[in-house]
């Protein structure tokens, strides 16, 4: 009976806690750095969101929307921007609502809003190939940029450390709990996939323990997705944000499929 009443113990917290648990914002609005532009999104209902965009020094290859994961705000992901523009893409950081200065608070249905926004911003800029824009998720952003790939129908898709859903991780970290009846956000990577007709590559850590490499393995398997090991990379590792051998993995597979 001592162990029922810790699990329900454990289970109401989890539930009443759990987007404490998803989403971790760093809420400061970053300094927009020299040859930056910040930009404003609107959302679907009505928030208006800042963002960076970096462009290219001559045509870019690309424009490569950067899905962001759970955590941090978008002056974390400057240097991955940083590596994309260097080899000839432009790039649009994203930060969610709730994330980087931006207001509200972040939901399934709100960051799916927000990054619908950020392609449709895109694809209205006089800059910008619509033809040419390419969604890279991270973590939780894969699932985000996979659902607003299956809508808005990106060139690409690239889709760092995935998981077929959010309710795999859950139970990869807290099998003991419930966890698919806890869910209420459930972000599923997999399922939109099926509706998107794109090249995709997934990019994943051989050491990653948070998102498991066998769940990034699965998307690919699912999508039947181009898939890039990184052998001994752990999920926050430098090497997954801008490590060369992930840099030129994504330069490479946008050259070949992005013509």
């Amino acid at each position: 009976m001592v162990l029922v009443a810790v699990v329900l113990g454990v289970s109401a917290l989890a539930w009443l806690l759990q987007r404490q648990l998803i989403y971790l914002p760093d809420p400061s609005a970053p300094v927009t750095p020299d040859g930056v532009e910040e930009v404003t999104l609107t959302t679907a209902d009505g928030l208006e969101l800042d963002g960076w965009f970096l462009p290219a020094a001559g045509d870019p290859a690309t424009t490569v929307l950067v899905v962001p994961g759970n955590a941090g705000n978008r002056a974390l992901r400057l240097p991955l921007a940083a590596g994309l523009v260097e080899r000839g893409h432009a790039v649009l950081l994203l930060d969610y609502r709730g994330y980087g200065g931006n207001p509200g608070r972040p939901t399934e249905d709100g960051v799916l809003a927000d990054a619908r926004a950020a392609h449709q911003h895109l694809a209205a800029r006089a800059d910008v190939d619509p033809d040419r824009i390419v969604h890279l998720g991270e973590s939780l952003g894969s699932a985000v940029a996979a659902a607003t790939a299956a809508t808005e129908g990106p060139a690409a898709l690239v889709l760092r450390s995935p998981f077929p859903a959010l309710e795999d991780v859950a139970r990869h970290h807290y099998g003991f709990l419930p966890v698919g009846l806890l869910l209420r956000d459930r972000f599923p990577t997999s399922e939109p996939l099926a509706a998107y007709d794109g090249p995709t590559l997934v990019v994943a850590g051989g050491a990653d323990t948070i998102v498991p490499t066998a769940l990034s393995r699965a998307v690919a398997a699912d999508a039947d997705a181009e898939l890039v090991e990184l052998p001994g990379v752990g999920h926050n590792d430098a090497a997954l944000l801008d490590g060369s051998r992930y840099l030129d993995a994504v330069d490479a597979f946008l050259r070949t499929e992005v013509r």
